[in-house]
């Protein structure tokens, strides 16, 4: 594939873009193929890349059951940080967010990431506590992260109420290197890599059975036919559980929906993002104007990847308390994403008890942050049976009773 650049620009401005190739190439599926990854959103994508990348393997096929980034990839607030309190987080999440300083240039794909800096607003006396906790725990982490006072909040946040009714700022955890990317842009990016690398990427390809001989995995059933594999990768997000079920096990999650929404477009008026975990809800200003709002999950299981009144309601009730400013826009849209979310609220990167089949799920409400982190773990436990950075992740620490417990130290989903 030929190169971007600000010279293939000109040169197609010249020719009327009639000399784009297709950013990735879209074949019939192969009899075999070294590794399968099912789910070609954002973690699927990586793992084959870093697969690729770091080990040279390439015979890979990446299977969508709709089409590229249509899952969590293209449904998320785009958030990006590290500053987590237990020592395997922040070390993979570290390494996520590190990685996106430089995936533009590596990708070859612009994803516009954004390193505006991300504020926890402390306003309990508890949070306080917990955030002043976690930036020590960064420190010895080696994640720069400090926490602020309420003036320095109000510096880089203009329009923020310090003295709200009910919850009044009294500081705040501050990543500046933390910030934002675009969702698709990276699906895309990591997509076009992989392309270029050999790698079949192969939409609307649904996997409907796992075949394994002998406890180990021979290969996957869909609704192209039959494909063979040596190893297979499962990276399918809130679907985990129904995957790992069709091959023969069981993954200790739930799905729920996860919900967000946009305003109308307004002149530029925040520029970093802001979290406020008391009130449950978060907010930044996209490239283009909007106020991108997210909130908590559904407090039942679910499948829906629509919106709801309710949810409406509880965020927005609660930024207007600390964003007056707000109650006088109108929502543009509004979606939702299936989250998988474990019991300590950490994701699992794990072999699965059938040899040859490696699970990556159960990041919550916190996956687009670590695309590129868990791409890199996972494709170094496919292809060398260990990782530094997943071994704490495994599926047996909820049988030892080895917890990562995140729920906890950040007061929320995760």
């Amino acid at each position: 594939m030929k190169r971007y650049s600000a010279f293939a620009i000109a040169r197609e401005a010249a020719r009327y873009h009639t000399g784009w190739e297709r950013a990735w190439a879209s074949p019939k599926p192969k009899k075999k193929y070294d590794v399968i990854i099912v789910g070609a959103g954002g973690h699927g994508l990586a793992t084959a890349y870093y697969l690729g990348k770091n080990f040279g393997i390439t015979n890979v096929a990446v299977l969508e059951k709709g089409w590229l980034g249509g899952g969590n990839t293209g449904r998320n607030t785009t958030i990006i940080r590290s500053n987590y309190l237990q020592d395997p987080s922040a070390a993979i999440y570290e390494k996520a967010r590190s990685l996106y300083e430089t995936m533009s240039q590596d990708l070859n794909y612009n994803v516009m990431f954004s390193p505006r800096g991300v504020i926890m607003l402390a306003q309990t006396e508890h949070e306080v506590r917990g955030y002043q906790r976690t930036a020590h725990a960064n420190a010895l982490q080696g994640v720069k992260t400090e926490f602020i006072s309420p003036q320095k909040v109000k510096e880089l946040v203009p329009i923020i109420n310090l003295d709200g009714p009910r919850y009044p700022v009294l500081g705040g955890l501050w990543q500046e290197r933390g910030g934002t990317a675009r969702h698709d842009a990276v699906a895309w990016g990591y997509a076009r890599a992989c392309s270029q690398m050999g790698m079949d990427i192969i939409q609307k390809c649904e996997v409907t059975g796992v075949r394994n001989e002998g406890g180990k995995v021979v290969g996957v059933e869909t609704n192209q036919g039959p494909i063979d594999c040596d190893k297979l990768g499962m990276v399918v997000a809130g679907h985990a559980g129904v995957l790992a079920e069709k091959a023969g096990f069981r993954l200790p999650i739930e799905s729920l929906a996860l919900q967000a929404l946009v305003s109308e477009p307004i002149k530029p008026c925040m520029d970093v993002v802001v979290m406020a975990n008391t009130v449950h809800g978060y907010m930044s200003q996209s490239d283009k104007g909007e106020m991108v709002i997210g909130g908590g999950t559904d407090g039942f299981n679910n499948y829906t990847q629509r919106g709801s009144y309710h949810h409406i309601e509880e965020t927005v009730r609660a930024l207007v308390e600390t964003f007056p400013m707000v109650s006088r826009l109108k929502m543009l849209r509004q979606w939702g994403g299936i989250v998988d979310m474990t019991g300590d609220r950490s994701p699992i990167l794990s072999k699965a008890p059938i040899d040859g089949i490696f699970v990556n799920c159960g990041w919550g409400t916190g996956g687009f942050k670590a695309i590129p982190g868990s791409g890199w773990a996972m494709a170094e436990l496919m292809a060398k049976g260990h990782s530094p950075l997943a071994e704490d992740f495994g599926l047996n620490r909820f049988t030892e009773g080895r917890f990562i417990d995140e729920s906890v130290a950040a007061g929320v989903a995760h």
